[in-house]
């Protein structure tokens, strides 16, 4: 337990506290959070004047606990400091590794649970959500303890028990509860599937007695209904109409935000998202249909497939989606590969292996350090250039430790070789490439907030700004919940009301703002930020205007 909680915070600490805001879900649900604690109302979700609708109140209050507790503690400007809000992700990541273990627990040897939560740990899918200070790695913690608790529950039915302690139960319909305050539907419907399928291959229900249904779903109730209540009288029902009817029904039976993809995609995607861990369920998957009717992984199956098909089958798509069954395919591939592969299969995954862990990924990393000059920064610092040469070698030295004992069947070993090149791709990736020291052309948003900072004048003690053509709520978050969101005349007319303001203009609309400013002698250009959108990757060009107090 200790040693894989060392593994995650090596793998999840590299840029945890250094990554700027990274638009747009991570600043929007910071914010809503950051505004819990500036109104003392936390029934109520918003995004400046905007109801947030879209999901549960349980993350955001998390955050705003973590922020809360950073402030007692004393740390500086804690209502903007980005990874205090992220501090939750990071535990619900380390919750969802450890959920792995003690699930494979259930099923299988400490050996092969290990193998297990290790492969799942390092894939890069989780790694980004420990780093982003949104729902999905708390999500998937409850999915991995309702999951550890549901196989418990559902070997002792078979073993004949007809009762049980009332810890598992009690994880169980805690988990649900927690997941619905989190993200709604999505911890019991992964859940509801799985002891669907159980139910229709064992041809029986009675076992769902031991999950002691009646009390849990009470319980869940107590626990969801307060919130839901208060938050259905306050919105009069809103909440419902946009969570449901607008974000869960939209997605299904539609594309939203511009997120759509045919059904497949999230099997080609795997390749990226689930690395390193996808050679090794590849070479699994054969050993994995021919032991389906085996107890461990017809559970296994029953937690994975139906959820996939159907985010397979939804319009609309992001990779997070699927995240609620990675652990499930890191069992699956450990139980496999942990009874032994044929030579055969070995010799002929070896290559491919090599292919996909030694051949694209440091090519990857040579490009974004060649290409990315104009991009991520504007001059790439000689260090960083030359500590690349020795990762990329590194990299392709771990591969290749692990390609061998791949084929020797040494798939234990062959993990540790993928860990250990997935912890020096995040310490020189998230800890160091994507800085805001390195990757200035990405950090657009504090350059921002910090220039309008400094431009204005030390007597101003409330200075207000607007922006107008970046709208990102990265820049909300950074400079303040009232900054105003508008256009480049309404920028104009925005400095003209008052002095200590400050806007934000985009060269696109430079020409329009200054043309309804006119004369000015008391605004001025104080600085140009150059940059690139973290979302879609155009390029900004922002004028920095401020007007100072008026003189006597």
């Amino acid at each position: 337990m200790l040693l894989l909680i060392a593994v995650t915070l090596a793998l999840y600490l590299p840029g945890f506290t250094s990554l700027p805001p990274m638009d747009r879900d991570e600043p929007r649900f910071a914010q809503a959070s950051k505004q819990m604690l500036e109104t003392g109302d936390f029934v109520d979700i918003r995004y400046q004047g905007e109801a947030r609708n879209k999901k549960p109140v349980g993350i955001y209050w998390v955050q705003a606990s973590a922020v809360a507790l950073g402030e007692k503690l004393g740390v500086p400007d804690a209502l903007k400091t980005i990874w205090l809000y992220r501090l939750p992700s990071l535990l619900g990541a380390i919750t969802a590794v450890l959920g792995t273990y003690w699930t494979a627990l259930a099923l299988t040897s400490r050996r092969t649970s290990l193998l297990a939560a290790l492969l799942f740990a390092s894939t890069i899918l989780i790694t980004v959500e420990a780093h982003l200070a949104k729902t999905d790695a708390v999500l998937l913690a409850t999915v991995t303890v309702a999951m550890g608790s549901l196989v418990r529950l559902y070997f002792a039915s078979r073993r004949g028990a007809t009762r049980v302690s009332l810890v598992h139960p009690a994880l169980f319909w805690t988990a649900i509860g927690v997941g619905i305050l989190v993200k709604g539907p999505i911890t019991p419907m992964v859940v509801a599937f799985a002891v669907i399928v159980l139910c229709v291959k064992d041809r029986a229900v009675r076992w769902l007695a031991i999950l002691r249904p009646g009390i849990g779903l009470l319980w869940v109730v107590v626990l969801v209904l307060p919130w839901l209540g208060l938050i259905l009288l306050r919105t009069k029902g809103a909440f419902l109409a946009d969570s449901v009817g607008h974000d869960m029904f939209g997605k299904v039976a539609g594309v939203q935000e511009s997120h759509g993809a045919p059904p497949g995609t999230y099997l080609a995607a795997f390749w990226v998202t689930a690395w390193p861990m996808a050679p090794f369920a590849a070479i699994a998957a054969w050993g994995v249909w021919r032991a389906r009717r085996d107890p461990a992984i017809a559970f296994l199956l029953a937690w994975l497939i139906p959820t996939w098909l159907l985010f397979e089958i939804v319009p609309t798509k992001l990779p997070h989606y699927v995240l609620p069954v990675y652990p499930a395919i890191a069992i699956l591939t450990a139980l496999v590969l942990d009874g032994g592969v044929s030579p055969r299969a070995r010799s002929r995954v070896a290559f491919i292996a090599v292919l996909i862990l030694l051949g694209i990924l440091p090519l990857a990393l040579v490009a974004v350090l060649v290409g990315g000059r104009g991009y991520l920064w504007s001059d790439l610092p000689v260090g960083t250039l030359l500590a690349g040469i020795p990762v990329v070698l590194l990299l392709g030295g771990c591969v290749i430790w692990s390609a061998r004992n791949i084929r020797e069947g040494a798939f234990a070993r062959a993990a540790t070789g993928a860990v250990a090149a997935a912890i020096l791709l995040n310490l020189f990736v998230l800890g160091r490439v994507l800085t805001p020291s390195v990757s200035d052309m990405l950090a657009v948003s504090g350059r921002l907030a910090q220039a309008g900072a400094a431009a204005i004048e030390p007597g101003c003690r409330s200075p207000t700004f607007a922006t107008s053509g970046d709208h990102e709520p990265s820049l909300v978050f950074l400079t303040g919940t009232n900054l105003l969101l508008t256009t480049p005349q309404l920028a104009a007319s925005f400095l003209k009301e008052g002095d200590c303001r400050g806007a934000f203009v985009e060269s696109g609309g430079e020409q329009e703002f200054t043309a309804a400013l006119g004369t000015r002698p008391d605004v001025h250009l104080a600085q140009r930020v150059v940059g690139t959108s973290i979302n879609g990757g155009g390029r900004l060009d922002i004028g920095v205007y401020v007007r100072q107090r008026d003189r006597p």
